[in-house]
């Protein structure tokens, strides 16, 4: 019986010291990461490179945010925000022959449907499209076939364009794309959707909104664990196997009665205050590894629990993430309760202390308007990080590496 009570005993003591210390992270707020991490995240980009955004017809971005607004609130934001933070950024140059990087603003997740996601098949169309206008407008993509040329490509699966991973599989990255370095929500270690040299970013998740819920630094944190969100997605996967490969069904079978387990499909009004009364926020995959709840712990303080098997996280050489997170790996969620309460209360505190860091919470935010240090000066951070480019980059006259007819038929199709 008394092994049984000591998980219990744990959580209930981190609990109440947990409550105890809430109100001490403003002390420890503009603390330095120790390491390099700290360092990275003070970086600041201007003077490292310089960036020729293209002139593209309105029909690639503008026309299709006017058409729908969703696009600026969803997850997939973050392409629609580059394009105005560079216009105005002191890396922009407005000279092509001195930039070390060229943009193509195409707004591929805001073509959407009357449910507000974006529309695989149409993404792929959108951005083959855009590069045909590029390579035929200016000289500067024919020079290195996009390898000096960055991308947002915000999907689920990044530059495969599609929700469900068996589809982005069989599509693959975009063949034009293959030598351009992709700026993307999607990381994950040995996946054909993830190509070398890619910059993983965090999803867009509105700052604004999140300041309107903060609330007293002081508040307890009284619940141990926390989540919101869909276990099955039936709609997608009637078998119930295939969704967040079956992570999300194990949390719900095994801790929907556990006292310590505060998790539902229902998504309150008090969501961002209740992360903030959480310990625990859990994290793990669905259709993709990563979802807005990442940033959204950790703006709130709320330790993530990362179930997503070699995921790779934004910004991960800047971000300490092994020292803000807790991982467990997908077999084990079915001993989620004693993982999470075998953890030492010192440890505990000193993730809560590191995740009260402003350079921290800055860095995977998409601020409007900018701030030193936030995700648009880490993106820019990563790309100088890639400076100079190798000398591969530029190809002979005459030669081609990339086949514009490679690929699968339906994304061939004009747009």
């Amino acid at each position: 019986m008394g092994r049984e009570r000591r998980p219990w005993a744990a959580a209930v003591a981190v609990l109440l010291v947990a409550s105890c210390v809430a109100a001490a992270p403003l002390q420890q707020k503009h603390a330095r990461i120790s390491g390099n991490a700290g360092g990275v995240l003070d970086d600041d980009p201007v003077g490292k490179l310089k960036v020729f955004v293209y002139e593209m017809p309105r029909k690639y971005n503008q026309n299709l945010l006017a058409k729908d607004s969703r696009c600026l609130t969803h997850m997939f934001a973050a392409e629609i925000f580059m394009h105005q933070f560079l216009l105005s950024s002191a890396v922009r140059t407005l000279d092509p022959e001195e930039a070390d990087w060229f943009y193509t603003p195409v707004y591929t997740t805001c073509d959407l449907t009357p449910q507000g996601f974006p529309l695989p098949f149409r993404a792929p169309r959108i951005m083959r499209s855009a590069i045909k206008y590029v390579a035929t407008t200016w000289p500067f993509w024919n020079r290195t076939e996009g390898a000096d040329h960055f991308f947002l490509t915000p999907h689920d699966f990044g530059a495969c364009f599609h929700y469900k991973e068996e589809r982005a599989m069989e599509r693959g990255i975009l063949p034009l794309l293959r030598r351009a370095t992709l700026v993307q929500t999607f990381g994950q270690r040995n996946h054909v959707c993830l190509q070398d040299g890619s910059i993983t970013i965090p999803p867009y998740a509105n700052p604004h909104k999140m300041q309107t819920h903060l609330i007293n630094p002081g508040t307890p944190r009284s619940i141990f664990v926390y989540f919101r969100g869909l276990f099955y997605d039936m709609g997608n996967d009637p078998e119930g196997g295939y969704y967040a490969r079956g992570a999300r069904a194990s949390v719900w079978e095994n801790f929907k009665d556990n006292p310590l387990f505060d998790i539902s499909t229902e998504h309150p009004y008090t969501y961002y205050e209740d992360m903030q009364r959480a310990i625990f926020c859990l994290c793990p995959l669905g259709w993709a590894p990563w979802s807005p709840r990442l940033v959204e712990a950790v703006v709130f303080g709320c330790i993530p629990v990362i179930i997503a098997d070699d995921i790779v996280l934004p910004f991960s050489d800047a971000i300490p993430w092994e020292q803000i997170s807790v991982f467990v790996a997908e077999k084990d969620v079915p001993r989620l309760d004693s993982i999470l309460t075998s953890i030492p209360l010192d440890d505990i505190l000193r993730r809560q202390r590191l995740l009260a860091s402003d350079s921290v919470k800055q860095a995977l935010l998409f601020h409007q308007p900018t701030r030193p240090g936030d995700a648009f000066h880490q993106i820019l951070n990563g790309l100088a990080r890639k400076l100079p480019h190798g000398k591969g980059v530029f190809l002979q006259p005459g030669e081609k590496v990339l086949d514009w007819n490679a690929g699968l038929e339906s994304d061939l199709k004009p747009w």
